[in-house]
């Protein structure tokens, strides 16, 4: 061997080398910091859960998407949407004196315990006028484990909300079943195929041409990244959280504060 492919070899045997120690020590920041996240359960159970900590490390989508075009993307508000930039979605009585504000991520496993337990208890509250309910989405796990699904579903309710509200609340409800919930590491809810197959069980999206296409189109993808960076610059710290009037309610007195305003 010539000296210079000597040399040669050397360098591409360090650059490896480089590259080995840069993936485990990105393995080993991940791991420390869903080590953290398992530190403040206490802090964040919601009824016997466990809410997940935000932890976000970036990185690949993991889906076909471009969502780096989303970003500059012409933004389109779905009917239905309050405030700036369409990313409040309210449902219930908007001149109601209590607000509840629900901070979720779609993939998050806390979030699914909470909604079987008492979103259809908090959504009834709303529609029965007793405070206007308000629900936030964000990406937390997209940037833990990787993938879209988050962002995905987000848009996809962005698709729903343009039906209607109830729509909604239904497709919402729905996304967090133990029917359809998947893993928080198995990022199903970027498949459109998958959250379409989800929308059939609403009566409002099935058969929907508009709806499905505006889920294939991404029409709402813009409006998604836009309800990400709210709930971003709200300091969640981890998802479930619930605030009542401002102030953020432990899981377990959720119950009681509801049965307070009548719910």
């Amino acid at each position: 061997m010539s000296k210079r492919n000597s040399q040669e070899a050397k360098r591409a045997a360090r650059e490896r080398l480089r590259a080995e120690r840069e993936k485990q020590a990105k393995k080993e920041k991940v791991r420390r910091q869903l080590a953290v996240g398992g530190a403040v359960v206490g802090t964040l159970a919601i009824v016997g859960g466990i809410a997940f900590a935000v932890t976000s490390l970036g990185g690949d989508d993991g889906s076909d998407k471009d969502w780096a075009a989303a970003k500059s993307a012409k933004l389109v508000q779905p009917a239905n949407a309050e405030g700036d930039k369409g990313t409040s979605v309210v449902l219930g009585d908007k001149d109601a004196k209590t607000t509840i504000d629900v901070y979720e991520d779609l993939r998050c496993p806390a979030c699914a315990q909470f909604e079987q337990q008492l979103g259809e208890r908090v959504k009834q509250g709303a529609e029965d006028g007793k405070y206007q309910l308000r629900v936030h989405l964000g990406d937390i796990i997209d940037g833990n484990f990787g993938g879209s699904g988050s962002k995905n579903a987000a848009s996809a309710l962005g698709a729903a909300l343009d039906v209607s509200p109830e729509a909604f609340k239904e497709y919402h409800g729905l996304l967090y079943s133990t029917e359809h919930h998947p893993p928080e590491n198995e990022d199903k809810f970027a498949d459109n195929e998958y959250l379409l197959d989800v929308a059939d069980n609403v009566d409002a999206l099935k058969g929907n041409k508009e709806f499905r296409k505006a889920v294939n189109k991404g029409t709402f993808d813009k409006w998604a990244l836009e309800m990400i960076d709210s709930f971003n610059d709200a300091g969640i710290e981890g998802t479930p959280t619930i605030k009542i009037d401002g102030k953020q309610v432990e899981g377990s007195a959720l119950p009681a504060e509801l049965t307070k305003l009548g719910a």
